[in-house]
C-alpha cells in the first residue's frame, strides 16, 4: 500500500510536526509512504516540496487573493482565517501519482482550494489538526454556527462585512459531496466533527498523534539545567507555546493569575518559571518571582533538554486539538497541568501522569501545581517512570503507526 501525506509543511507548526510524525510512524510500521509539502524544512528524502518557481509564483498570488477575501470581513476574532479560494494545480498532481490512498492533513495557506479537496479521485482519508474543516474559513470557533449551519441569522455580533465564514462553509457543502474518512487526534475533536452540520454521519476515528519515544526520553535533570544553564535546586516550572505569552488560546494569562496566588499565598517557595517560544519581552511580566526567557525552539535536543530541565510543564491552553508539547514532556517522564478541556483530556491522566484543573479556574490549576510538587517529594523516580510508560504505551510510533496502517487499508479496500 502507497500513501500519500499532504501537508502545508513537515516542520513548521504543531501541525506540520504531527503529520510528519504520522508519516515516519508509518515508515516504521513498514508501510510505503511519502510527503508533499509547500514548505519542507527538514533533509528528508521521503518529503517533496512541491512546485517549482512557477508554481511558487501563483501560489504567491492566490495568497494574496485570500488576503484580499479575507479583509472584506470585519470581526475582533484573533482566529486564523482560510478562505481556501483558487484552485491549485496540486489536485491533478494528486490524482495522476500511484499513490493507493492520500492522507491530507492541514493544507491551508492555499495549498488546496476548498474545491481541490472536492476533486480528489484517490482514495482519502483527512486528519484534522484543528476545527476548519467543519468551521466556514475559521480554524477555531467559540460559537454554535459549526452545529447549525451558516445562517444569516446566527452571525456573531462582533462580526461585520462580508460573511467570509458563510461563504466558505456554503462552497464546502457544495464541494464535498461524498463523505472522507476522518481522523481525529481526540475525542473532543472527533465530537465536533460528529455534532458538526456539514461532516454529522461521516466516518471518523480516534487516532492520537505519535511521538517518537526513542528520541523523546528522558535525561538528567541536573544534566539539562547544566545544558541550558538554568538554576540547580529550585522548582523550575516550563510553559512553551508558538507565539509565547502573547497568544490568547494558549492561556497565559490564566497562567499568570495562577502563579501570582501562589507567590501571594507562599503556596510555593523559590519557585522559577521558563518561557519558550518568544525571546525576553521589553516589559517584563511581574509574577514576583524570576523568569527565564530562552527564545524561539527549533530542533527536538533542545526541547527534549527543556523538557527534562523542568519539574512541571504547564498547558492552560483554553483549546487544543491535541496537545503535542503535553505529549513531548509525558515522553520524557514530566508530568504536567492543564485544564480539562478539548484534546488535554486525551493526553493528561488526572492524578496519575499530571492534573486537569477545572476549566479556566486559575486557583485548581495552582493546587495542580501542588499537587505534583507532592508527588514528585513523595516519590520522584517512580512517579516520573509512571509519567513516561502511560506516554509509551498510548503514543509511540508502533501503537500508532499501527492504527493509522488498519485505517488506510480500511479506506483503500473500500474503493477498490
Amino acid at each position: 500500500m502507497k500513501v500519500l501525506h499532504i501537508s502545508h509543511s513537515d516542520s513548521s507548526g504543531g501541525a506540520a510536526r504531527a503529520a510528519y510524525r504520522i508519516h515516519r510512524a508509518l515508515l516504521d510500521s513498514d508501510v510505503n509512504s511519502k510527503m508533499w509539502v509547500s514548505q519542507s524544512l527538514s533533509d528528508d528524502w521521503t518529503v517533496t516540496e512541491w512546485g517549482g518557481r512557477a508554481e511558487k509564483a501563483k501560489n504567491l498570488v492566490r495568497r494574496q487573493v485570500a488576503h484580499a477575501w479575507r479583509g472584506l470581513l470585519k470581526t475582533t476574532s484573533e482566529v486564523l482565517h482560510s478562505p481556501a479560494v483558487m484552485s491549485s494545480a496540486l489536485v491533478q498532481r494528486i490524482n495522476r501519482s500511484d499513490a493507493d490512498v492520500v492522507n491530507l492533513h492541514w493544507v491551508q495557506g492555499e495549498m488546496l482550494s476548498v474545491a481541490d479537496i472536492g476533486r480528489i479521485e484517490k482514495p482519502l482519508v483527512w486528519t484534522l489538526h484543528d476545527m476548519w474543516a467543519v468551521c466556514g474559513a475559521e480554524h477555531l470557533s467559540f460559537d454554535g454556527r459549526w452545529k447549525e449551519g451558516y445562517l444569516p441569522g446566527n452571525r456573531p455580533e462582533e462580526e461585520s462585512g462580508f460573511d467570509l465564514n458563510r461563504w466558505t462553509w456554503n462552497r464546502k457543502a457544495r464541494g464535498w459531496k461524498a463523505p472522507i474518512q476522518i481522523v481525529a487526534p481526540s475525542r473532543w475533536l472527533a465530537g465536533c466533527v460528529r455534532e458538526s452540520a456539514l461532516m454529522s454521519g461521516w466516518p471518523v476515528t480516534v487516532i492520537p498523534n505519535p511521538i517518537d519515544t526513542e528520541i523523546w526520553k528522558p535525561l538528567p535533570q541536573a544534566t539539562a539545567r547544566g545544558l541550558l544553564g538554568l538554576p540547580p535546586g529550585v522548582p523550575l516550572l516550563l510553559f512553551g507555546a508558538i507565539g509565547g505569552t502573547n497568544d490568547p488560546l494558549k492561556g497565559f494569562s490564566l497562567l499568570r493569575d495562577s502563579l501570582r496566588r501562589m507567590r501571594r499565598e507562599k503556596m510555593a517557595e523559590n519557585t522559577e518559571l521558563v518561557v519558550f517560544g518568544q525571546g525576553e519581552p521589553r516589559t517584563r511580566v511581574d509574577l514576583g518571582f524570576p523568569v527565564h526567557y530562552v527564545g524561539h525552539v527549533n530542533d527536538n535536543l533542545t526541547l527534549r533538554i527543556l523538557y527534562n530541565s523542568a519539574d512541571v510543564m504547564l498547558v492552560p491552553s483554553r483549546i487544543e486539538a491535541f496537545g503535542q508539547t503535553a505529549v513531548e514532556a509525558n515522553a520524557c517522564g514530566t508530568p504536567v497541568v492543564a485544564f480539562d478541556t478539548s484534546g488535554l483530556r486525551d493526553i493528561v491522566n488526572h492524578r496519575q501522569t499530571g492534573y486537569l484543573a477545572d476549566p479556566f479556574d486559575s486557583d485548581d490549576f495552582s493546587e495542580g501545581i501542588l499537587w505534583v510538587y507532592k508527588k514528585l517529594s513523595a516519590g520522584r523516580n517512580s512517579f516520573e517512570a509512571e509519567v513516561r510508560r502511560s506516554a509509551v504505551e498510548r503514543f509511540s510510533y508502533s501503537l500508532v503507526g499501527e492504527q493509522y496502517k488498519s485505517t488506510l487499508a480500511d479506506a483503500h479496500r473500500k474503493t477498490r
